[in-house]
């Protein structure tokens, strides 16, 4: 699997105490006959390094790449779920790849479409709330089917490794990757005689849509959040989501399932 990727594109900032260890990983990298190339377009085996953050910074500048594989490597101590390996074990990756102690997870990715025309991808979650004092209204649709007409902050919409980042804060569920799926939480609804919602988050299979359209009532632009992003975009009407055909392949140890990740962050 690994021997037939050996073009490395390296994402990181450019401070210089990161730069003088990249330059050492990378050093070692070429002596085990990698390649490393300025353009991510010609590489197949991508490495962010960082943390979760720098992960997902590095999978939306490169596009989503689907024939590709994302690698995480974190830089301090704290615990991510996207990075199996520290910047200073150079001899742990070095074993894990010639023994063979890797494997490529899929993880799924949503898509979101603004006012019918814009579409933007994301790992963990897209969210969208109020950027006034003052709440606004969303007409839910699954499918084609109105489901419910909210009102409050917001929305997040989260996939299954994002439902342990922001989701998890609103109370929503945490989701095996494996499930290819989309999670839908409320933030902060207002339920009386006139407004009233599920007041719970759902979560919805990879064949269906959802589909939210914003009250056109002077709070028509919202806040909206894609990943560790934020888009402005005046005059929003509607958002639609889809989970993508496309899951972005990582590549991880064997000995470290999500489920190891999630109860040594939060257990």
């Amino acid at each position: 699997m690994m021997s037939a990727r050996r073009n490395l594109y390296f994402y990181y900032t450019k401070e210089e105490k990161l730069v003088k260890k990249i330059i050492s990983l990378i050093e070692m990298t070429k002596e085990n006959g990698f390649q490393v190339v300025e353009d991510h377009a010609l590489a197949n085996i991508i490495v962010s390094i960082g943390g979760d953050g720098a992960f997902l910074q590095a999978v939306q500048k490169t596009n989503f790449r689907s024939d590709c594989l994302y690698v995480g490597i974190r830089t301090d101590e704290t615990i991510g779920l996207y990075c199996d390996f520290h910047l200073d074990e150079h001899e742990r990756m070095l074993q894990s790849i010639t023994e063979s102690l890797l494997e490529v997870r899929r993880y799924p990715v949503l898509e979101v479409t603004i006012n019918d025309r814009a579409t933007f991808k994301c790992l963990n979650e897209c969210s969208i709330q109020s950027s006034i004092i003052k709440t606004f209204v969303l007409d839910v649709f699954i499918d084609d089917l109105h489901f419910e007409t909210f009102r409050g902050d917001g929305m997040l919409v989260s996939t299954p490794t994002g439902s342990t980042a922001y989701n998890k804060s609103v109370n929503g569920a945490v989701v095996d990757p494996l499930l290819a799926s989309m999670q839908v939480s409320e933030l902060a609804s207002l339920n009386n005689n006139l407004y009233r919602t599920l007041g719970s988050s759902f979560i919805l299979s990879s064949t269906r849509k959802l589909y939210l359209k914003i009250a056109q009532d002077g709070n028509n632009y919202p806040l909206i959040g894609i990943d560790n992003e934020a888009l402005s975009i005046r005059n929003v009407q509607n958002l639609e989501f889809n989970l993508s055909q496309n899951p972005i392949k990582t590549v991880k140890l064997k000995d470290n399932s999500y489920w190891d990740k999630v109860k040594r962050t939060f257990l």
